[in-house]
């Protein structure tokens, strides 16, 4: 048993995961059947960090979890991930809830409004890097590090605690986990998210990273690109495009961070239509902005919202699909926009044209 412990010790950096990973496994041990819940259409961060708390219950306790999202699995990058991978997920809407006696939910809260668990059921667990809510008061079990930059991160480290071998396929995940939701270690990461990042990179397998990144993609995919291009507005320092109706929500958050390459854009907002909502995706370059409070000051009274100091999204619904109401949205939100983040109003000026198309919508 010393011997263990002092093994233990030696992988373990963090005093905090250690202490809160041996209690978690104690807590879940015998408790039934374990249901893991991702955000909807989840990115590779929730993805991984499911995987590796069902990894973790299954060596500690023998249980194993079931990983559900809702929404569908539609940026090219993250389908590719789950099929290479070998990532089993299950759409929540085909499960029996009732079935479940332990409810974790990763990279996400209750309350947030982008997952798809009924709000009026009971959630046990909590891991997440966001801002903590008022709901949490309800959950038994919760770890949210708002300074880490992944939730992926605190499962590596929960896994190295208790000193659980992590094969290539799960060492994979939690590496590009990082990598896709820091940027590759340039936006929003702690000493913790580098420490994971390094130490996981020599475990992956670099084959199957390349083939994850650079996924095929069909013809459609770069008709949506030239629709966010053609409908882009300038207004100074901040550029916001509205993709109107998507059939991937995915779209609006990957076009934010595309967009923000623009040389004078600092900020950007993007927006789109899917499956009965709005889609809101924020993305600055300055770290002191606070996006997460931007985007809770933009659409407080419209939906729900979350995020970080670089990054940030939200949803409104029901949004009705027709273009002239997504279009005075546009504009409702565009004026929030500049005025949240104190900035004058200025006319629009077209992406690719620079042609003036008159005052802030």
């Amino acid at each position: 048993m010393v011997e263990k412990s002092e093994k233990t010790e030696r992988n373990c950096e963090s005093s905090l995961s250690y202490d809160r990973a041996r209690t978690l496994v104690e807590w879940a041990r015998g408790r039934g059947r374990i249901l893991i819940v991702t955000h909807d259409n989840p990115d590779p961060d929730s993805i991984a960090a499911a995987v590796a708390l069902r990894h973790l219950f299954l060596v500690q306790t023998g249980q194993d979890a079931t990983v559900a999202f809702g929404g569908i699995i539609g940026r090219g990058e993250n389908r590719s991930m789950v099929a290479e991978l070998e990532i089993f997920l299950v759409p929540i809407s085909t499960l029996d809830l009732d079935q479940f006696d332990v409810v974790c939910m990763v990279d996400t809260q209750p309350g947030t409004g982008n997952n798809s668990y009924p709000t009026d059921r009971r959630v046990d667990l909590v891991i997440d890097h966001h801002a903590p809510r008022n709901e949490l008061q309800q959950v038994t079990w919760v770890d949210v590090r708002q300074e880490y930059g992944a939730a992926a991160t605190i499962l590596y480290e929960y896994l190295c605690c208790l000193n659980i071998s992590i094969n290539t396929r799960l060492a994979t995940s939690l590496f590009y986990a990082i990598k896709s939701e820091t940027q590759d270690l340039g936006r929003e990461w702690s000493k913790a998210d580098r420490s994971a990042y390094l130490k996981l990179l020599p475990l992956s397998n670099n084959r199957t990273l390349f083939r994850i990144t650079h996924p095929q993609v069909p013809g459609s995919y770069f008709a949506v690109f030239n629709r966010a291009i053609e409908n882009a507005r300038i207004y100074g320092s901040v550029l916001i495009f509205n993709l109107y109706r998507i059939d991937n929500p995915d779209l609006v958050a990957e076009l934010a961070d595309f967009m923000l390459r623009r040389e004078g854009v600092d900020h950007v907002m993007g927006m789109g239509w899917y499956d009965g909502g709005e889609i809101f995706s924020l993305r600055t370059r300055d770290p002191e902005v606070m996006l997460g409070r931007v985007v809770r000051t933009i659409l407080h009274d419209l939906g729900t919202s979350g995020g970080h100091g670089m990054t940030a999204g939200g949803q409104v619904r029901p949004m009705a699909a027709d273009e002239g109401a997504q279009h005075d949205l546009e504009q409702l939100v565009t004026r929030r926009y500049l005025k949240a983040l104190g900035l004058k109003p200025t006319p629009g000026q077209a992406l690719v044209s620079g042609e003036s198309d008159g005052s802030p919508r």
